[in-house]
């Protein structure tokens, strides 16, 4: 009875039967480094950034999701370093994962670089039985019971983007290694299991006069056996300052977001998603704030490392 009641909570919230594992969020254009260690070390300066994400609000025990991410160039500008942590709560279940990258970039040409990153962490999967509510009373195995696995995980991507960082294109691949996830030392098999994901990222910034620029981007996401899932987005940028857009997420939400940089080193994100699924019957709508600071400049032309004002 344990394992059926478990294996069900289980495969609805992690397994690849729930088609996206890994959390999403909408302001991937700003906050892109979560999704492809190879990111890391393309700016001229080191960058921390919060996702703060509120899904389907009005649902009980919705997902809501909370990523911290640091990531920066070494002092020659060839490599990068970077951490993340992140935590993903669905009603009683909760993911957390905390990993490092590293990043080689390698000069094409004057204009165009290409990187290649690798990431590696844990990931811990916890159901806290006490938030369950059994059919069977007399059965207390989940009631007061807090279950905890911890696994390895291992990412791979690439990037390439031009050095004024006009357009870029990347692809990574999350979760290579597919570890079970077993709740039970005792278990022999599972029907839980990391899946193995696919991204794809590209976008390019038009000029079009001295003050506004128009950024068209994309993000295709794929895991085996869920539809091909892609966001198509365009923002309007002021001055590098002030920005607004939309998004489309298919067979899931509308988004339309708005950002500003105060002091060219502290940005603030926020995005609203329309659901357009048989959840907006439920739901008024999803919120994600993103906060993030430049704390660290490098000089491109002289190599030297100094603060930003």
């Amino acid at each position: 009875m344990k394992k059926i009641i478990l294996y069900i909570i289980v495969v609805l919230s992690f397994t690849k039967l729930s088609a996206q594992q890994l959390p999403h969020y909408s302001n991937y254009m700003i906050n892109d480094y979560p999704m492809n260690p190879a990111i890391s070390g393309s700016n001229p300066y080191f960058e921390g950034k919060s996702n703060n994400r509120y899904q389907w609000i009005g649902i009980t025990d919705a997902p809501r999701t909370y990523i911290l991410s640091v990531n920066g160039p070494t002092k020659s500008l060839k490599m990068g370093l970077g951490g993340l942590l992140f935590t993903d709560i669905v009603g009683p279940t909760r993911r957390t994962g905390l990993y490092l990258s590293y990043a080689y970039h390698l000069k094409l040409n004057d204009k165009i670089k290409l990187s290649m990153g690798l990431s590696g962490g844990v990931l811990q999967f916890v159901v806290d039985g006490s938030k369950i509510t059994l059919r069977d009373p007399s059965d207390v195995v989940l009631t007061n019971n807090l279950q905890s696995v911890i696994l390895p995980d291992f990412g791979a991507g690439v990037y390439v983007y031009s050095t004024d960082k006009k357009w870029y294109v990347g692809a990574s691949v999350p979760q290579i290694l597919q570890n079970k996830i077993k709740f039970y030392d005792n278990s022999t098999s599972s029907l839980s299991k990391l899946a193995t994901h696919f991204y794809a990222t590209a976008g390019y910034k038009f000029n079009l006069n001295d003050d506004f620029k128009i950024e068209p981007s994309t993000c295709i996401k794929y895991v085996k056996p869920a539809p091909l899932q892609f966001d198509i987005g365009l923002r309007a940028i002021y001055k590098d300052k002030l920005w607004i857009g939309g998004a489309f997420r298919y067979l899931d939400a509308v988004s339309a977001m708005v950002g500003y940089t105060m002091q060219e080193n502290i940005t603030f994100a926020y995005s609203y998603d329309f659901t357009t699924t048989a959840i907006k019957k439920y739901s008024t709508g999803t919120h994600e704030i993103m906060i993030g600071i430049k704390f660290h400049h490098y000089d491109k032309n002289k190599g030297a490392a100094a603060r930003m004002e």
